[in-house]
């Protein structure tokens, strides 16, 4: 989740870091394992490009909070305007239950178009990053060290993948993390690089919530889905709900609670979506506007229901699914 080391814990207490490209080249470096050093190939080939604040490439998403880091340090691709992401953060020692949702709505949201922003943890951070990549979307890694710290093993691999189609940034560019704060003010990071926030599962002294705690100084949206009232991952979530986060049951929730996606002519899904209305059209005319023939509009209707995102009605009519 957001905290916890990268790559690792989720809580705040340490995690596995990871950075992408931006800027300025720096030297390859290797992971440590144990005592030994023994360098991951993603770690290898990342190349980060830095941007210091005021300059051209530094999220403006960033100046947001109070205290915006001095310089940025990114590998991978350009980090995307905060309006189209939406971050997904939770436990490190998520459930099945848990598991499955962040997998879901990243994919999902993904798939609409969604940049999902998370921290590189093991649980519900991985699980986000994850469902992002198995949609062939975008997904944001943020971290509380340098790149080369990212542990080596599934996370190294991890954060590969999302440096090819996507990027890692931190505030940190070499070493770390420093510090028992550091992945604290990494989550403030997180909220800021969103439009929302989602904490999926959380304790009562869970990282996630001071991701929550980032997202509502600087008057992000917040979101939280709900879980069962049994087990511990489960509290924190119930807490956020009680003080005024909004329920998350799906990716149309989430999407209801960010500003409108730009929609891209290239896919197919984007113009279905736009072409959705509140009063129920019929397959052949939301085909007809979105370019596309009735059979593959009508299955690529059906999928969007799946995600949430559609609703059917009798006489093979469609309506833009309200949130609930």
């Amino acid at each position: 989740m957001a905290g916890g080391t990268e790559g690792g814990s989720g809580d705040g207490r340490g995690h596995a870091a990871g950075d992408g490209p931006a800027g300025r080249d720096t030297r390859e470096r290797g992971g440590r394992i144990g005592a030994l050093s023994a360098p991951a190939p993603a770690q290898r080939a990342a190349v980060a490009r830095h941007f210091e604040r005021g300059s051209g490439g530094y999220p403006e998403a960033l100046e947001s909070l109070a205290d915006p880091p001095a310089c940025v340090h990114v590998w991978g691709g350009a980090v995307p305007e905060h309006d189209v992401c939406a971050a997904i953060v939770g436990s490190r020692a998520a459930t099945p239950y848990g598991l499955a949702i962040a997998g879901r709505l990243a994919r999902d949201l993904a798939a609409a178009g969604v940049t999902v922003v998370s921290g590189l943890a093991r649980g519900i951070d991985s699980a986000a990053h994850a469902g992002a990549l198995a949609a062939g979307g975008r997904t944001l890694a943020v971290i509380a060290s340098g790149f080369e710290k990212i542990a080596a093993g599934e996370p190294a691999r991890l954060a590969a993948d999302i440096v090819r189609s996507g990027a890692v940034l931190s505030e940190v560019g070499e070493g770390g993390p420093f510090g028992k704060g550091a992945f604290v003010k990494r989550n403030r990071l997180i909220a800021a690089l969103a439009a929302v926030t989602v904490v999926v599962e959380a304790t009562e002294d869970g990282g996630g919530l001071t991701t929550a705690a980032a997202a509502r100084a600087i008057g992000r949206t917040l979101l939280a889905v709900p879980g069962d009232l049994d087990r511990p991952a489960s509290r924190g979530t119930l807490e956020l709900l009680r003080t005024g986060a909004r329920v998350c049951g799906d990716a149309a929730d989430v999407l209801a609670a960010m500003p409108p996606l730009p929609v891209r002519d290239t896919d197919p899904d984007a113009r279905l979506r736009a072409g959705l209305r509140d009063s129920p059209l019929t397959t052949e005319a939301l085909a007809e506007a979105a370019g596309l023939g009735v059979e593959e509009a009508l299955a690529r209707l059906w999928r969007l229901q799946l995600c949430g995102l559609a609703e059917s009605h009798p006489g093979g009519r469609w309506t833009a699914r309200r949130p609930r």
